[in-house]
């Protein structure tokens, strides 16, 4: 007799059939599907090994007005609130990686649950029916520092976190990105740039932003971890892209950001000009997130940048609000727009 996991997942990989949905359980009284516990927000597991997934939504109610939104597994936005109208359902596709852990692939601040978490929130979830489905698309696979990775807690968010809810189905955002990390240790440690390579096939594209956390690394050595990593992403078929760091908040007594802001490091290595040398050198796509996020924090200003940081909440002028998380990952992905290294047919 198949094992209960086995059936699940039987069932999980049911697709859409005759342009109607197929439902995970839904009961006439319109109740939510199974697997989903709550009102608002409204959390739904299921059992599914690490992977890539389409998951298919209703949303809305057959009585009522609904405001719903969807992240996934660590707090990972993968649809931006939606309003439907009473009896006036709405479908959408999203396409989720699950890993285990979630959210940091270290482990820091907790490893969430296995399988695949969605919690459908908004102002008024609802949510008739889910399909789940293991795909395996193009991966958009981020290697980076807290600044990008799913952060299991409010209210720190990375761009890659928010990242997702711009992107439509069939390209699935595969967050490899830990707090703490930088050029070196990313490449140490198996749970990050290693399981990326592992991982990584043709047509997929691997985004790399480094330089937070390389305080004391020398010029040479940056160059050489980042050209390791290109070479090492194309050598298993993937398009490497380099990404500059987003600027610190730190500004000096005339209000302009500082050495530091710039991420010039203690030994006086401007990183980010390193990181533009290495892409000229490698043939690279760079996105220049150093000057767009400086442009935006300059624009403005000692007090309006407050609101992209945690200034006010935490005293944190490094890592972002979900606000200025999306800000920052609407600079990346226009600039990958305008490089060509994802199709404007894959944005929402």
């Amino acid at each position: 007799m198949p094992s209960r996991t086995a059936v699940l997942r039987s069932v999980l990989a049911v697709t859409l059939t005759a342009g109607a949905l197929t439902t995970l359980g839904t009961v006439p009284s319109h109740a939510a599907p199974a697997g989903c516990t709550g009102t608002g927000p409204i959390t739904c597991r299921y059992d599914v090994a690490p992977g890539h997934y389409d998951v298919t939504v209703r949303l809305g109610s057959p009585s009522r007005t609904a405001n719903t939104g969807i992240t996934a597994e660590a707090r990972r936005r993968v649809l931006d609130a939606v309003d439907t109208g009473a009896g006036q359902p709405l479908d959408r596709v999203v396409t989720v990686n699950v890993r285990q852990p979630e959210g940091q692939p270290t482990g820091q601040g907790g490893t969430g649950t296995p399988g695949l978490t969605l919690v459908f929130d908004g102002r008024s979830p609802a949510v008739e029916a889910i399909t789940v489905r293991p795909v395996r698309p193009p991966a958009l696979f981020l290697v980076g520092d807290s600044t990008v990775c799913d952060q299991p807690t409010a209210p720190y968010t990375g761009w890659g976190q928010v990242l997702p809810a711009r992107l439509r189905e069939g390209l699935s955002v595969a967050n490899y990105a830990d707090s703490g990390e930088s050029s070196g240790s990313v490449l140490a440690n198996a749970a990050l740039f290693p399981a990326v390579r592992s991982q990584t096939r043709a047509g997929d594209t691997v985004v790399i932003q480094v330089g937070h956390n390389d305080k004391r690394t020398t010029a040479t050595a940056f160059r050489d971890n980042l050209t390791r990593m290109v070479r090492e992403v194309r050598a298993a078929g993937g398009a490497p892209v380099l990404v500059t760091p987003p600027v610190r908040r730190l500004f000096d007594s005339a209000g302009r950001l500082t050495g530091t802001a710039w991420h010039v490091n203690e030994l006086g290595v401007n990183l980010p000009n390193e990181m533009k040398a290495v892409a000229r050198a490698q043939g690279t796509p760079l996105v220049d997130l150093t000057t767009s996020s400086a442009n935006l924090v300059q624009q403005l200003g000692v007090s309006g940048s407050e609101k992209l940081f945690l200034t006010r909440e935490k005293g944190d002028n490094t890592h972002f609000s979900e606000h200025g998380a999306a800000a920052m990952s609407a600079l990346v992905l226009d600039e990958a727009l305008r490089l060509g290294v994802i199709s404007s047919t894959r944005v929402r």
